[in-house]
């Protein structure tokens, strides 16, 4: 099972020989075998990459991520089809019921609130922690009022400083762009991969968003990212504390997984929620498990 992300952040070629990602420079060679990795980070402008690596990695179904000259993620390698049966998923997920989307919706939205208010109690605020566990009672089928907004308000206030927006320049910011971007990639590689669309969300609609379906299923994982970033100081190098979190270990459905495996067991049992209605039967990773 792959468990190794590949971060090339230095001038380099890099080429496929033999089941091997073969990274070369000046004064070293590496090899690292495929079937090791789940993702591969191209953090510098300055990699030269075969066009016989890149379609391996491709038909591997490994997740390709390129940076920009600023070295943060500015596009992935998504291929056209991932899945021989692509035609009947993309039917089957534009047939999916309102009243499904909206009751799957619901419950995810719940489960991201309770994950922010287990972050709360970390930090001590557990007047703020029991705010947001009634929000997260609160919630109607489909969020019409809008829990999740008011609790993300309370929730960054408290977690980071009280101004805080997810608007403004601050490192922070800085730092959860750059995790919830790394994150949202695997998203995106276990839609593909699976025969949907990134694009057709469940209530994320936006025309200019090609990652609905990923912004919809991302946010009870945020906590992840949000926790790291508490965590940071200017001497840390934040883009491989963010990068490591995917190979950071969780429980989900009583077993413990690294994030990326349990993000394809949620994504499939979100899938058959969508499809059955039956949401209780979505599994979720709980923050309190995590910290």
């Amino acid at each position: 099972m792959a468990f190794r992300t590949v971060l090339i952040n230095t001038h380099s070629k890099v080429e496929y020989s033999l089941n091997y990602l073969v990274f070369k420079t000046a004064e070293e060679t590496k090899r690292i075998l495929l079937d090791e990795i789940h993702t591969v980070i191209f953090e510098s402008t300055a990699v030269a990459v075969t066009t016989s690596l890149l379609n391996e990695l491709v038909v591997r179904k490994i997740k390709v991520i390129f940076c920009d000259e600023k070295h943060n993620p500015s596009s992935e390698l998504m291929p056209y089809y991932n899945a021989h049966n692509t035609s009947k998923r993309i039917y089957e997920q534009t047939h999916w019921l309102e009243e499904c989307r909206n009751l799957v919706w619901t419950r995810i939205v719940k489960q991201k609130i309770i994950n922010q208010a287990l972050l709360l109690k970390l930090a001590g605020k557990e007047d703020k922690y029991k705010q947001l566990l009634f929000y997260s009672e609160e919630i109607v089928a489909g969020d019409l009022t809008n829990r999740e907004g008011h609790a993300a308000k309370v929730f960054f206030n408290n977690i980071f400083y009280n101004g805080f927006t997810r608007n403004d320049d601050s490192k922070i910011n800085v730092y959860l762009d750059y995790g919830y971007t790394i994150l949202l990639s695997q998203f995106n590689r276990v839609i593909v991969s699976s025969g949907y669309l990134t694009q057709i969300g469940i209530h994320h609609i936006g025309e200019t968003n090609p990652f609905n379906f990923s912004c919809d299923l991302i946010e009870p994982f945020r906590f992840l990212i949000d926790m790291e970033a508490m965590k940071l100081t200017d001497k840390d190098d934040y883009k491989s504390r963010m990068v490591d979190v995917l190979n950071k270990e969780v429980i989900i459905d009583g077993k413990c997984q690294t994030v990326v495996n349990a993000i394809s067991i949620y994504f499939q049992s979100v899938i058959n929620a969508l499809n059955d209605g039956v949401v209780t039967d979505i599994k979720f990773i709980n923050a309190n498990e995590y910290i």
